[in-house]
């Protein structure tokens, strides 16, 4: 039977369906290959002109007589713009930081508009579905029936006021919504939209690779599961869906771990050999949930280590509080570890530690390492920690070779210093503000993510797979304020690490807040391996070279040598552990690199 044959003469196409709404921002009609925040970066922009315009008051208040008229002038613009400007502006972006909401208020708006449209797509479902699949009898119900009508066209009507008031442009989630409506018009009335069909694929000649049947049930049974599993606002189906639950290996917490927020977690592992086996102690980033290291069965770091026979250590920073806002990258990359390696050494007096990093976790524990490869010379003792994996771990930040040239320009743009710490001192600086920089350095990102959730909607289970890294994407950590800028300044801007001028504490006198040594981790005999991806914008491959510069042998890119440094280059972006095959082919070269000799 063909698919329109159930539909009567009177049903509208979905060209027609779509008129209202032709020209919205959800559409991309001007073709931007990224998200347009157009409202945001206005306002952004006008706030750091006031906060320049303060500055330059204060300057001039400082430099005039107290008494002038002039001074007394400067000082009352300045009261005024402090009581109605940066008062009321703080205390809604510290409100909101404390809700868990976007400080932003355009970008928290458009979440609402994406959670309405989301309910309203799962209306329209409805009135075509029935028990759970869908029905072209109650399809043709709706173009024939007055009350469905109503609502039908109501709920569009809806949609497409929404669509007006979204404040981004460009490649949006709200785009990939809209794509995902123009599919259930499309099953719907059993027309075609304009090319490109949603999720339809083309040969290069730009001709469907599938007849329009064929296209039709794929779209049938994607809209089926997205309907079946509340799966059509991919955010509320991250924090609802029992797939969704992170993590899959048991841990307890170390006992005196527990310090400012931060805590020790410890993964015993069944197996005999472990008791043998190095520990495996592993620096996640601040910026993160620890969790990457333990999304969900088969993309699981630490499943792997405990398979094959490891105690695992995880260093938490995720639960740091509002009480850590003034630490610094000292408190998080320093005096924590020598706590929790101390604390590991206790609980396990005759073992070695070999050491795992990821993103910033890795960056700050190697500069770690090397104070301590410093501190333990400086006693006459031998290096404790000699392998080190790095797994998408940045050292190089420069505008050339590093690939960081974009994010350090958008910093040198936007980023102030004195104006974050005046909005979210006392809260901490909000996921929000940290993904809205990681989304201008990744074009269409937003939109990228949510039209794959969409389209793998039609294979089996493919969105159960994905729940548990969607999870973890939409639910960041706050970051500490004092740690947030010195990590930009000092590493992101300044390159300390990599020009031997980043200084940490140290219980030695002749090395406290003096610069780090990088080259300690070579006198040490520290080997480092460097896993990075070609496709990784957040850690370019470019930046991920300490393999290659320090460490053992360190100008040596071998695989499989024992004793050396290694660097495994992939095809592969910033967060591979999501993919089971990624993540089986980096657990093997670490394991082997762990198990080598020397």
């Amino acid at each position: 039977m063909e698919w329109t044959s159930a539909f009567p003469a009177l049903t509208p196409t979905t060209k027609q369906l779509l008129v209202l709404s032709q020209w919205s921002g959800a559409n991309n009609n001007i073709g931007l290959d990224t998200s347009l925040d157009w409202k945001s970066d206005l306002c952004g922009n006008w706030l750091r002109g006031v906060q320049q315009q303060y500055r330059r008051l204060n300057t001039l208040n400082q430099a005039l007589p107290k008494n002038s008229i002039v001074a007394l002038s400067a000082g009352m613009t300045q009261q005024w713009m402090q009581s109605f400007v940066f008062e009321p502006i703080r205390d809604k972006a510290q409100q909101a930081v404390l809700k868990h909401t976007d400080p932003d208020l355009f970008q928290q708006r458009n979440i609402d508009i994406e959670t309405q449209y989301a309910e309203l797509t799962g209306e329209l479902c409805q009135q075509c579905f029935e028990d759970n699949k869908f029905s072209a009898v109650r399809a043709a119900r709706i173009f024939t029936d007055p009350l469905q009508s109503q609502q039908f066209y109501f709920r569009l009507a809806k949609m497409s006021a929404l669509e007006y008031q979204y404040n981004s442009l460009g490649l949006t989630r709200l785009t990939a919504q809209k794509e995902l409506l123009t599919s259930l018009l499309i099953l719907i009335t059993g027309t075609p939209a304009t090319d490109p069909q949603p999720y339809r694929h083309y040969d290069d000649n730009n001709q469907p690779l599938d007849s329009f049947n064929e296209y039709l049930a794929k779209c049938q049974l994607r809209l089926e599961t997205l309907n079946q599993l509340h799966a059509f606002d991919p955010v509320y189906f991250s924090e609802h869906s029992p797939a969704a639950t992170l993590g899959c290996c048991d841990f307890s917490v170390v006992r005196h771990s527990s310090w400012q927020g931060v805590q020790l977690r410890y993964y015993p592992c069944q197996q005999k050999i472990a008791d043998k086996n190095p520990i495996i102690y592993l620096s996640s980033p601040l910026i993160n949930r620890a969790e990457i290291f333990d999304l969900a069965p088969g993309k699981s770091v630490i499943e792997g280590l405990l398979s094959n026979g490891y105690h695992v250590y995880l260093v938490d920073y995720s639960q740091a509080g509002d009480q850590d806002t003034g630490q610094g990258l000292d408190f998080f990359g320093k005096q924590i570890h020598d706590r929790y390696l101390d604390l590991v050494l206790q609980a396990h007096p005759k073992q070695q530690i070999h050491a795992m990093g990821y993103c910033m976790g890795g960056t700050l524990f190697l500069a770690y390492l090397a104070r301590r490869a410093e501190e333990r010379q400086a006693h006459g003792l031998p290096m404790d920690i000699t392998k080190l994996v790095l797994m998408a771990t940045p050292v190089l930040f420069d505008d050339a070779n590093s690939g960081h040239g974009p994010m350090r320009d958008l910093i040198r743009n936007s980023y102030d210093a004195e104006m974050i710490s005046q909005m979210f001192d006392g809260v901490n600086i909000p996921p929000q503000l940290i993904e809205a920089g990681m989304h201008k350095i990744q074009p269409g990102i937003r939109y990228t993510i949510s039209r794959g959730f969409y389209e793998r909607a039609s294979f089996e289970g493919a969105i159960e797979d994905a729940a548990p890294f969607l999870n973890w994407l939409s639910h960041g950590t706050r970051f500490p304020v004092r740690a947030h800028q010195e990590w930009i300044e000092n590493i992101f801007t300044n390159n300390q690490i990599w020009k031997g001028e980043y200084c940490l504490s140290s219980s030695i006198p002749a090395l406290d807040g003096k610069p780090v040594n990088m080259h300690a981790l070579t006198r040490a005999g520290v080997q480092i391996m460097d896993y990075r991806g070609l496709r990784d914008p957040i850690s370019p491959a470019g930046s991920c070279i300490a393999s290659e510069t320090w460490g053992v042998d360190h100008g040596g890119n071998s695989q499989t040598t024992d004793g050396l440094n290694r660097t495994i280059e992939k095809n592969i972006g910033h967060i591979f552990v999501v993919s089971r095959k990624l993540l089986a082919e980096y657990l093997e070269h670490a394991l082997h690199f762990y198990q080598s000799k020397g």
